[in-house]
């Protein structure tokens, strides 16, 4: 595996290759692997021949009081995951190179529910910046596929529509959630946690499951099934931000139908972690580590 951090050598490799006929597969990720971006790798190996994966913590996408300076980084454990699962491209730009000047142009998230709702609302400017630096690194790495997770179910969204919206020429593709065995979906923000706010963030996933469940029980109504939920998220230790139902375009829903997307987000400690469930899939059928 070969690493590269500059641009234009990005992209003179990332042409060569497909104008050989070869099919780039993408996955652009913050780093501090985990099995869940290597299970990323893994659906972007199925979907091209050659897989670029990018490591870059970017600076747009965090609020002034947020964890932008202590995000967890491990470089030299990254390179080692990505060349033990294949990845042929290890692409490591620094601020500097992806950011010579502050950028005066952003990519815009749509108004509305999508943009505006749940992470939006919970952390302005974050989808500006998250779109703005994808919409970049598509322009550099020119892949044919893109692979992101299912956990930031609406940041996969709006790239997603980004993508739509802005033709570009690739296909995004969406993965599921990896979750320990305990049912904790995996997040470079786990190490976070210590053992007993680990603990406590199970609280998350269990309030998913408790959604779950009473649908597949009979109950269809909203509220209600929000109602089950925040009773398991309302934990010691932990302090509720949202527990929302809602459709693809993240409109709330009054009745529950497969499809409908519980999503919740909630500190435990310091630490913000999210997460989802698609009803008719459920927690329990997510992938697990092991």
């Amino acid at each position: 595996m070969d690493e590269i951090s500059g641009l234009a050598e990005m992209r003179a490799w990332s042409r060569a290759r497909a104008r050989d006929g070869a099919r780039i597969g993408f996955v652009p990720t913050m780093g501090y692997l985990h099995e869940g971006h290597l299970r990323l790798v893994d659906r972007a190996r199925e979907c091209g021949d050659l897989v670029i994966l990018s490591i870059f913590v970017n600076p747009l996408q965090f609020g002034p009081s947020e964890d932008f300076a202590r995000y967890p980084r491990d470089l030299d454990r990254d390179r080692a995951l990505a060349a033990e699962r294949g990845v042929d491209r290890l692409f490591v730009p620094d601020a500097r190179t992806m950011y010579p000047t502050e950028p005066s142009v952003r990519v815009t998230p749509p108004e509305g529910a999508l943009g505006d709702s749940l992470e939006g609302a919970a952390r302005p400017g974050h989808f500006a910046g998250v779109l703005t630096v994808v919409a970049k690194l598509f322009q550099i790495v020119a892949p044919h596929v893109a692979v992101f997770g299912r956990k930031d179910y609406q940041q996969a969204r709006l790239v997603r529509r980004m993508v739509d919206d802005l033709d570009f020429p690739l296909t995004i593709e969406v993965a599921p959630t990896v979750r320990d065995r305990d049912g904790l979906a995996l997040s470079s923000r786990n190490a976070y946690l210590s053992p007993a706010q680990r603990r406590s963030a199970l609280a998350l996933s269990g309030a998913l499951g408790a959604v779950e469940t009473a649908w597949r029980e009979g109950l269809t109504d909203a509220t209600a099934l929000r109602d089950r939920g925040m009773q398991v998220l309302a934990a010691p230790g932990v302090q509720p931000e949202y527990l929302a139902l809602v459709d693809e375009a993240l409109q709330p829903v009054r009745q529950a139908t497969p499809r409908t997307v519980a999503l919740v987000a909630a500190r435990v400690g310091v630490t913000r972690l999210i997460d989802n469930v698609v009803l008719g899939d459920g927690v329990a059928a997510d992938p697990t580590v092991g």
